[in-house]
């Protein structure tokens, strides 16, 4: 099977596109979803970052407050502490998932999606690597729709956040494939069709190779 990486700026429309490729019949997995179940309680990833940053992070519940982690993890410039507790119990996950994958579908085109895959430098997990962009602009407009807030407040949540990413151009200067996500929705999907094409031919030509 082919294990392509799909990674993006902050409200660069990654998982809109990863649902454009879900629907060609791309197998998708979701990074954010699977920390999302490493955070429930007892979970091990859970208590280690209780340990590592204090109770405060929890709900009376128990849950994660992911708000109050994100306010402390940004803020405070401890991105790589969080990322050194999680990133590796996700990447366990996901290439748990890709294996199970291509045990039963040796040419499946196995995609994960992922904020920091070329930060986390866990590139060599995938044959391929794709990047969403769009305008900084829009990523605002997108941000301010999708919680809420005014536009200064996105403006400065979205500047706070990309502090912890690789520019954008960085990040396609690094990737196999580049998904302009600054026009229309008909122009983005023509673009992950053409790409899913050639997704295919890559993983059956990678089946045979390997």
């Amino acid at each position: 099977m082919l294990r392509v990486g799909l990674t993006g700026g902050v409200a660069c429309g990654k998982s809109t596109v990863g649902k454009m490729f879900a629907d060609l019949g791309a197998n998708i997995v979701d990074a954010d979803t699977i920390a999302h179940e490493l955070y429930r309680p007892g979970e091990a990833v859970l208590e280690e970052l209780v340990k590592h940053f204090g109770p405060e992070i929890l709900k009376p519940d128990g849950e994660m407050d992911r708000a109050k982690l994100a306010t402390l993890v940004f803020d405070g410039g401890r991105v790589e502490e969080l990322n050194k507790i999680v990133h590796p119990a996700v990447i366990r996950q996901q290439d748990h998932w890709m294996r199970a994958l291509g045990e039963k579908d040796r040419y499946a085109v196995a995609i994960v999606e992922a904020a920091l895959i070329l930060e986390a430098g866990v590139k060599d997990h995938f044959d391929r690597i794709m990047v969403v962009t769009c305008k900084p602009t829009q990523k605002i407009a997108r941000f301010s729709k999708r919680t809420g807030m005014n536009a200064d407040a996105a403006r400065a949540d979205v500047e706070r956040r990309n502090k912890a990413q690789m520019p954008d151009e960085e990040k396609a200067r690094r990737a196999d494939f580049v998904i302009d996500n600054s026009g229309t929705v008909e122009e983005t999907r023509h673009q992950v069709q053409r790409i899913y094409s050639e997704l295919k031919v890559l993983a059956k030509r990678l089946s045979f190779d390997r």
